[in-house]
């Protein structure tokens, strides 16, 4: 019969054995990348049963979200520090831009992980619907330049948001490419503040842009 005060100490076993498997696994992703990380892996390190994996987290899917989920966490400081300096929109989105490139570069494998979770579903669903949350405060700003008269109003917020971010992913991965173009790399940071400057100069109300 389970009594009052052991009832509590087994929950408490129970989620400090979950935070042990994720951080397990954060560590394998963070070390080797999202390749390395298997059920058998983590339970190796972690000196515990691949099923108490299962009941305590999932499988791989449930894993890679719960991973994700923490480098979205880590990922959100550097947004709130851009986010936190009082400046125009458009000087908002330049500091937001070089926070996402800054957790690219100093976190690869988690930025790896929400860029492609490998053929997951579930965990590529829930990494997406993160994102959105993410690209929302993007599109917050934008919508205060637009709501300030300093960007054009004929834009989507939401779409610009969202394209940002997807050019972003485009030119950082070409920082981490496995093939024989690694002199991109070097242009990178040069790719990225021509890309923010037209971007930028695209949303100016005095653009021509239509």
């Amino acid at each position: 019969m389970t009594t009052q005060t052991s009832k509590p100490r087994n929950q408490r076993k129970a989620a400090a054995t979950r935070q042990t498997i994720i951080a397990t696994a954060k560590s394998l992703i963070i070390e080797s990348g999202v390749a390395a990380l298997t059920l058998e892996a983590v339970a190796e390190r972690a000196d515990i049963a691949v099923q108490t994996i299962y009941n305590r987290v999932g499988g791989r899917p449930a894993l890679l979200i719960a991973v994700a989920e923490l480098a979205l966490e880590e990922h959100n400081k550097y947004l709130q520090a851009a986010l936190a300096v009082n400046v125009p929109a458009p000087e908002k989105l330049r500091l937001i831009a070089t926070a996402y490139t800054q957790f690219a570069f100093e976190r690869p494998n988690e930025f790896h992980l929400l860029l492609d979770p490998q053929g997951e579903p579930e965990a590529l669903l829930r990494i997406s619907e993160l994102i959105r949350e993410q690209t929302a405060k993007t599109a917050a700003v934008i919508r205060s330049g637009i709501a300030d008269g300093s960007m054009r109003a004929d834009l989507d917020a939401d779409l610009v948001a969202l394209a940002s971010w997807a050019m972003m992913n485009g030119i950082l991965s070409l920082a981490f490419r496995d093939d024989q173009t690694h002199y991109y790399a070097k242009q990178v940071p040069e790719l990225i503040d021509t890309a923010i400057s037209l971007l930028i100069g695209g949303l100016f109300t005095g653009s021509d842009r239509s």
